[in-house]
C-alpha cells in the first residue's frame, strides 16, 4: 500500500488499482480528489472537509463513495441512494478493496467554551489509523499511525504521550499546516526524540512512502 501526504490532513492510499482519500479539506490541494474511488471523512471541520469539492468530486465520478459521520453526511444530502454512507464507532466496512474499521466518537475539546462535535477516526486494512481531531487510541495493534502534530486542542506532551500509547511502530505527522519551519523542526525534534520506539518522520505534501 502506498501512502501519500496532502497539504495539512489529508493523505491518499493507494493499493492494486485503487485509491482511497481521506480528509480532503481546505488546507489540502483541491487535486487530492483527483482520481478517488472512496474518500473518508473524520469529521465536519473545514480543513478537514470542503462540501464543495466532495461534491464536485462526485459529479464527476459516479461510482465515488463516501463515508463519514453523520454530521458531514447531513451536509452531502442529494448525492444520490447509496453513495454517502453513515459510520461509528465499532462499525467495519469495506471501502473499493480497503477494509476499514472506526474507531472514536467525538473531536477533542479546544474550549469549554466551544461545543463538541462528533469525529470518527479510521484504521485502514488494519495497518493504517488517521484519528482526525481526536486522540482514539483503538484497541488493537495498529502498524501505522497518522499523528496530528499540531492542533488548538493539543500540545505537544499529548502528541508525545498519545503516539506511546498507540505504540504504532511508524507515526507520519499530519495536521502541521498551521507551523511554520521553526515550529514544524522543534515538534519533528521533541516527537521524534520522546516518542520512545516509534520510528517518527514527517512527510513534505506529495512525498509517498511504501507500506508493508
Amino acid at each position: 500500500m502506498r501512502l501519500t501526504k496532502l497539504g495539512h490532513a489529508c493523505v491518499r492510499l493507494e493499493k492494486d488499482g485503487r485509491t482511497l482519500v481521506l480528509d480532503p479539506g481546505s488546507f489540502t490541494e483541491p487535486e487530492a480528489l483527483d482520481g478517488a474511488d472512496a474518500v473518508l471523512v473524520t469529521h465536519e471541520h473545514v480543513d478537514h472537509f470542503v462540501e464543495e469539492r466532495l461534491r464536485a468530486a462526485a459529479a464527476a465520478n459516479p461510482a465515488l463513495r463516501i463515508w463519514t459521520n453523520g454530521a458531514v453526511a447531513d451536509q452531502l444530502t442529494g448525492l444520490g441512494e447509496g453513495r454517502v454512507h453513515r459510520v461509528g464507532h465499532g462499525d467495519t466496512f469495506t471501502a473499493e478493496g480497503f477494509e476499514v474499521e472506526v474507531h472514536g466518537e467525538w473531536h477533542a475539546q479546544i474550549h469549554p467554551d466551544i461545543p463538541l462535535v462528533g469525529n470518527v477516526g479510521f484504521l485502514v486494512d488494519g495497518e493504517v489509523f488517521h484519528p482526525g481531531d481526536a486522540l482514539t487510541v483503538p484497541e488493537r495493534e495498529v502498524g501505522t499511525l497518522l499523528l496530528p502534530v499540531h492542533a488548538p486542542w493539543s500540545k505537544t506532551g499529548e502528541v508525545i504521550d498519545y503516539a506511546r500509547a498507540v505504540g504504532a511502530g511508524k507515526a507520519y505527522a499530519l495536521h502541521d499546516a498551521l507551523l511554520n519551519d521553526l515550529g514544524l523542526g522543534l515538534v519533528e525534534r521533541l516527537v521524534g526524540t520522546l516518542t520512545k520506539g516509534v520510528d517518527y518522520r514527517r512527510l513534505t505534501s506529495g512525498e509517498s512512502v511504501e507500506l508493508g
